[in-house]
């Protein structure tokens, strides 16, 4: 039997976590001035590209469930971020749509990637390392999200 691949090192999960949940942790301290979760941050930077959006397409574009969005929509509507609305032409639909708030609080948001970026080149990161990563991490992405 080869053991050697259940080594925890070597799991690739293992890795993509224990960055995933270590960039979330870099992130609290600017989102916690903004008072929103991280979740949340995702779902505004949806709505910051494209406002007055239905569910089913925040929680597609997020890559999660419309039952995972839903209540953090709920949440954020009201914590006065975004308004919830029956659509004109299906009205089974619920449009999400950004407040003045929400629309204030991207102002609020914009040297946070540039922050994120400065962390991790200050721990020895490249820059160009990280752009190299990012159509890797989407190729894993789309790989694996086929499959729903």
């Amino acid at each position: 039997m080869d053991y050697e691949k259940l080594k925890l090192d070597n799991q690739l999960c293992f890795r993509l976590y224990a960055a995933s949940r270590l960039i979330i942790q870099a992130y609290r301290p600017h989102l916690d001035r903004l008072g929103v979760t991280y979740p949340q941050y995702l779902v505004l930077m949806v709505l910051w590209e494209t406002d007055h959006l239905p569910v089913n397409d925040i929680a597609k574009r997020l890559s999660l469930e419309t039952n995972t969005v839903t209540p953090l929509i709920q949440r954020m509507e009201r914590e006065g971020i975004v308004t919830r609305a029956k659509g004109r032409v299906d009205t089974r639909q619920t449009i999400v749509s950004l407040t003045q708030y929400g629309h204030e609080l991207r102002e609020q948001s914009v040297e946070i990637p540039n922050c994120m970026l400065d962390l991790l080149c200050r721990n020895g990161i490249q820059k160009e390392s990280v752009e190299k990563l990012l159509p890797l991490l989407e190729e894993i992405i789309e790989g694996l999200g086929k499959g729903k």
